[in-house]
């Protein structure tokens, strides 16, 4: 082994080591239980099937009772632990960057009534047009990608979306507060490349773009194919009739090639996945804004928010699918070749975040757990995410444990799942600041044959109205209630 590795394994150790005694200290009540859940998680052989199985693990050496207690009565200093998170290192691009993608993931609870602050997700079914809205409680995630093919990505935030919230005004504010922090863990400095910031179709990227003026970042978001966007305003000629200067130029109808004139950039490059993609970009494209929706408050004229559309086409898909074309928004302006090429390569490394999202959901149980509270459910997503960064930390010092039926894999080349499969050797190199568990003793519980006389509360899913109020069931239709009668039993004369 040589120096420069030893080196390196050094560094990632020590690396680990503190974010566990970063991790450990963000814990502020019942840490102790907190912390040998997470240990548990990541020490477990296989996918988590339930809650109360990591309470077997060797790694928690206290009942499934402090388990269920630390996600229920814990507390976690979730400040503390997102400046941790931005503190570690973090994947870069070819040109040095920082990329980060921002994605809704459901945790879908559609029968637990019991259960509030349940929103409507947006769910995708088997099949075409198979859309569905399930309840449960969404969560918007920011990660950072990396310039490779990988499944690995560093999560930074999660913000859990209340019933009837302005996602994009969410989504500004959560990616203001990563950057803010990223500029204080000094991960961005002055003179660096702007930070870029990759959405999905379901974002208002123009308006996000807006928001974030004063930041340094550029905002990369996928457009819907029937969208129309405004070209610069013309040049002002004199009009002897007088009348109003124009304040946006000839139309861009996505679905019209006749309104697209020439292209400002067209690359073209070979891929090993889609064959050869084209790309063509056009400057200075806007969409017209109209008083209504999100800008029906806005004080002073409305602005023309211009960047550079790009639209993708490859040359096929490794699925087969129908291939369409790919529409992009770009917050800025004068694209070069390098310029497109690197925003459509930025926009399908996106996908990466995906298997984070399976990993979390297949292998770490994320959505296992049937809780009751919403605190708790942020809990245990916390913890998720905690044991996330301690797999991607290890990912130099772990051993590849394969299976005979897998392919081996080059060092620091192996995926999250084979990383926590030998996390349980690297964990007693480690150690825990952990307390060892106090004896005690067991509650007596519900005495038997006893009846629930609490039952717990029913919560319908929030719901807004088109007036922006919250929805309310009417009286005569909640749990509870006494029904209302619609008519009278007559009385039945008497022989």
């Amino acid at each position: 082994m040589s120096l420069v590795h030893q080196g390196v394994l050094r560094d990632a150790f020590a690396e680990a080591s503190h974010f566990r005694s970063e991790l450990y200290a963000c814990l502020t009540a019942r840490g102790d239980a907190l912390f040998e859940l997470c240990d548990a998680l990541l020490c477990t052989d296989g996918p988590v099937r339930t809650l109360v199985d990591l309470a077997l693990a060797p790694e928690h050496r206290r009942g499934h009772g402090a388990l269920y207690g630390g996600l229920n009565q814990g507390r976690i200093d979730v400040s503390r632990l997102r400046r941790a998170l931005a503190g570690v290192p973090l994947p870069r691009a070819a040109d040095g960057r920082l990329v980060l993608a921002v994605v809704v993931s459901p945790w879908l609870r559609p029968d637990a009534s019991t259960c509030a602050d349940r929103a409507f997700c947006h769910t995708f079914g088997r099949g075409e047009g198979k859309h569905q809205m399930v309840p449960g409680w969404p969560y918007s995630v920011v990660a950072a990608l990396e310039t490779a093919r990988t499944s690995w990505t560093a999560v930074l935030d999660a913000v859990r979306l209340e019933p009837g919230v302005d996602v994009a005004a969410v989504t500004t504010v959560q990616i203001r507060e990563v950057v803010e922090r990223l500029v204080d863990a000094r991960q961005w400095q002055e003179g660096d490349q702007e930070i870029l910031v990759v959405l999905d179709a379901g974002y208002d990227a123009p308006r996000i773009a807006h928001l974030l003026d004063r930041l340094p970042v550029q905002i990369l978001g996928r457009l819907r194919s029937d969208r129309v966007m405004r070209r610069p305003t013309p040049p002002r000629v004199y009009d002897p009739r007088g009348g109003r200067p124009p304040k946006h130029g000839g139309e861009f109808v996505f679905g019209d090639p006749t309104t697209w004139g020439t292209e400002q950039t067209a690359t073209a490059t070979n891929t090993r996945l889609f064959g050869k993609a084209f790309a063509q970009a056009w400057d200075r494209l806007h969409p017209r804004l109209t008083r209504r929706a999100a800008w029906l408050d806005h004080d002073g004229p409305l602005p023309v928010i211009e960047g550079t559309v790009v639209r993708l086409v490859v040359e096929k898909l490794p699925s087969g699918g129908l291939n369409k074309p790919v529409w992009l928004w770009w917050s800025k302006t004068g694209a070069t070749p390098e310029d497109v090429d690197r925003c459509w390569q930025s926009f399908l490394r996106r996908f990466d975040i995906e298997h984070t999202f399976r990993l979390f959901k297949q292998n770490l149980g994320w959505t296992k757990p049937r809780l009751r509270s919403s605190e708790a459910a942020d809990r245990w997503t916390w913890l998720v995410i905690a044991a996330y960064a301690q797999l991607r930390l290890a990912r130099p010092l772990a051993t590849d444990l394969r299976r005979p039926w897998e392919k081996p894999a080059e060092p620091n080349k192996l995926t999250p799942a084979r990383v926590r499969r030998g996390f349980r050797n690297l964990y007693t190199k480690i150690g825990s600041p952990a307390a060892a568990p106090k004896p005690s003793r067991p509650g007596p519980g519900r005495p038997p044959g006893s009846k629930n006389r609490r039952p717990a509360t029913r919560h319908d899913v929030g719901r807004v109205l088109a007036t922006g109020k919250a929805f309310s069931r009417p009286t005569h239709h909640k749990v509870g209630t006494k029904p209302r009668r619609t008519s009278q039993k007559r009385p039945q004369p008497t022989p």
